[in-house]
């Protein structure tokens, strides 16, 4: 036996057992638009929240209590009876001759006053010592009356300065030499050196200033092998004569 049944009676049939009461979506559009509403309304609270700094306020109490007030008993302290008045004494005074004269010592003053001659006392020259004292004098290189006398060198004043120049000029390329530390670093630069001939023509009190210590110790070094020269005069005695000079260290790049 078989039955045959069509698409149209199965959706009648279910249709007929659906029961209204517990139909779910039947009210889903309004609760849709509550919860929209509802949204909205949260929304606009948060966006309409205001905060205000609120200042920091301590309050502190103060609790006082009750004076305590204790009954301090009081001590009766044995304290020692007060001493005796004191007892008048009388002493008896007995006098007793004189044996021997007592001399009485005289300080007198050591200050001079104007009423008090002042012993006359001639001094002759003789008498007098002059010691001497010898000035180490020190006269510029432009101004000396008699320059310094380089070994070789002959003429007037202004010839023997003009020599001397010349020949300080001629022994520092002659004993130049460039310090490899200071190639190699390519250092250069102009080296000022102060030095001066003392009264007995030797080279003294060497100073120099420049841009590296190579180069200053290299200057240095080839003023302090300058010979022994006849010092300078100034009114005939021998003085201590300055000098300086500049000594250019130039690095050339091997070509």
């Amino acid at each position: 036996m078989v039955f045959i049944i069509s698409l149209d009676q199965i959706i009648k049939v279910m249709s007929t057992k659906k029961n209204p009461n517990i139909d779910v979506g039947r009210n889903s559009s309004l609760y849709f638009a509550i919860g929209i509403i509802l949204m909205l309304l949260a929304t606009r609270a948060l966006l309409n929240y205001k905060t205000y700094d609120k200042p920091h306020v301590t309050i502190d109490y103060l609790s006082i209590d009750e004076e305590l007030e204790e009954d301090i008993p009081i001590v009766n302290i044995n304290t020692p009876p007060p001493p005796p008045p004191p007892v008048a004494v009388t002493e008896t005074l007995k006098v007793v001759e004189d044996v021997a004269e007592i001399e009485e010592t005289l300080i007198e003053s050591s200050e001079i006053t104007q009423e008090d001659a002042i012993e006359e006392r001639i001094v002759k020259v003789e008498d007098v010592k002059v010691e001497d004292v010898e000035e180490d004098i020190e006269v510029p290189f432009a101004v000396i009356e008699k320059v310094p006398i380089f070994p070789g060198c002959k003429g007037t004043n202004a010839e023997l300065k003009s020599c001397f120049q010349a020949k300080i000029q001629e022994h520092v390329l002659k004993n130049f030499q460039y310090p490899e530390t200071a190639q190699d670093m390519q250092i250069s630069g102009k080296v000022f050196v102060l030095f001066a001939i003392d009264k007995n023509g030797y080279i003294t009190d060497i100073k120099s200033r420049g841009p590296d210590k190579i180069l200053e110790k290299e200057a240095e070094r080839i003023i302090r092998s300058l010979p022994t020269m006849i010092p300078g005069k100034q009114r005939g005695k021998p003085v201590k004569v300055p000098y300086s000079i500049p000594i250019v260290f130039k690095y050339m790049e091997n070509i």
